[in-house]
């Protein structure tokens, strides 16, 4: 099974950030799709779903694109933005692979009689808002788009947060060895968490190249999510770090493709994009809960703790959106940034006593100083402005290769 390549933020502002790669699996019968989807029964979907099922809730995919045409998002796929605006178009081989997978294990409904065929995702009547800000790996406008569009995550938060997105989420990111904090793109998440929107961000696939910090996961307030397999055992592949909140199923997990075929496949992907359909699901049945509630929400009822609560490898657990909404009864509404509490008096000590006027030296001292921190300051700003280095490209994700499954 090979390795995905992790393609460079400056080729889109990111990259997929922890995809799926399959093994191969001839064609099925359309029930065994419905069948494999073992994510669902580990998250006790149907049981949630008694509650709600998404309605009303937008979750923006910030990816390569999505197909709205497939059968089984049909309807559910709203008209987004193309922040890349080259590259391959719809109908392409190289266009809309990932996001299309990511989009159906959210808000997937499946299709055929009683929908019994294709895939369902975790909040199947969420719409879904597509934000094209990254190039599928062999898209031909990928290197360009590597040297021009390097500002496309952070514009697409942004924008998501300004169109309706209640959840956005983030199946991308950073873990190469050059990856740091872009400060446009805090700005941005801080933005859109200030509007009350929900952050979720994939942790990494960087467990087998030294679990280096993946950005957007490690951004203050996003829902960082690791990846588990059917044990609930820690995939070897998903990234260890300071910054995991919660984990998801991300091994042998259902896509959906825009070839019309079905794939297994694995990557912290596959976990976050079930972490933004279960705060999907919470959103609808409790609006005015805050993005850091949601969160704090998800990481106190996960399920499958590690020993003292939380770890590196699995956050606070596994997400249980059915403990999540029978949580979420009992809390009151936060705004999204918190109130400023009134000082308990208006000073807090005596001032400095009078100066008194010095001579002409003394005089002149003052504006020295003042102009030599004047000088420190412009030169911290020119150095914080030049730019880094060209990240390199590592192993890490890209967009996977699949088996089919039906």
């Amino acid at each position: 099974m090979s390795r995905p390549r992790l393609a460079s933020r400056a080729a889109a502002g990111l990259v997929l950030g922890a995809l799926l790669v399959a093994a191969g699996a001839g064609p099925a019968a359309a029930d065994t799709v419905r069948d494999r989807q073992w994510g669902l029964t580990a998250l006790r979907a149907e049981e949630a779903w008694g509650t709600t099922q998404g309605a009303g809730v937008t979750v923006a995919v910030l990816d390569t694109g999505v197909d709205g045409t497939h059968p089984d998002l049909s309807g559910q796929v709203l008209d987004g933005a193309d922040l890349i605006g080259m590259g391959a178009g719809r109908g392409d081989r190289a266009w809309a692979r990932h996001g299309t997978a990511m989009a159906g294990i959210i808000a997937g409904h499946g299709h055929g009689g009683n929908r019994r065929q294709g895939v369902l995702g975790i909040a199947p009547q969420a719409k879904i808002l597509p934000v094209r800000v990254i190039l599928e790996e062999g898209d031909p406008g990928r290197a360009a788009a590597r040297e021009n569009k390097g500002g496309a995550l952070a514009e697409g938060i942004r924008w998501a947060a300004d169109h309706g997105a209640d959840v956005i989420n983030l199946s991308l990111g950073d873990d190469s060895d050059s990856a740091h904090h872009e400060a446009a793109e805090d700005e941005a998440v801080q933005y859109a968490l200030g509007k009350g929107v929900v952050v979720v961000a994939s942790a990494g696939n960087g467990g087998r190249q030294g679990d280096h910090a993946s950005y957007p996961a490690a951004y203050p307030g996003v829902i960082a999510v690791t990846a588990v397999d059917r044990g609930g055992r820690k995939a070897p592949f998903s990234t260890s770090n300071w910054y995991a909140a919660v984990s998801a199923p991300g091994v042998d997990v259902v896509i959906a493709d825009p070839d019309r075929s079905y794939y297994e496949g694995w990557g912290t992907s596959a976990a976050c994009a079930f972490v933004s359909g279960a705060a999907a699901l919470v959103k609808a049945a409790h609006p005015d809960l805050s993005p850091a509630q949601i969160k704090r929400l998800l990481e106190a009822t996960a399920s499958d703790a590690p020993p003292g609560g939380r770890d590196d490898s699995r956050g606070h657990g596994l997400v249980d959106p059915v403990a999540a909404l029978q949580a979420a009864d009992a809390l009151r509404p936060e705004p999204p940034v918190p109130a400023p509490v009134a000082a308990g008096q208006p000073y807090f000590g005596p001032g400095p006593g009078p100066v008194r006027a010095a001579g002409r030296g003394g005089r002149l001292g003052a504006p020295a100083a003042a102009g030599a921190g004047l000088a420190l300051l412009l030169l911290a700003a020119v150095l914080a402005r030049r730019p880094r280095g060209a990240r390199r490209e590592r192993e890490g994700d890209r967009e996977p290769d699949r088996d089919r499954v039906g």
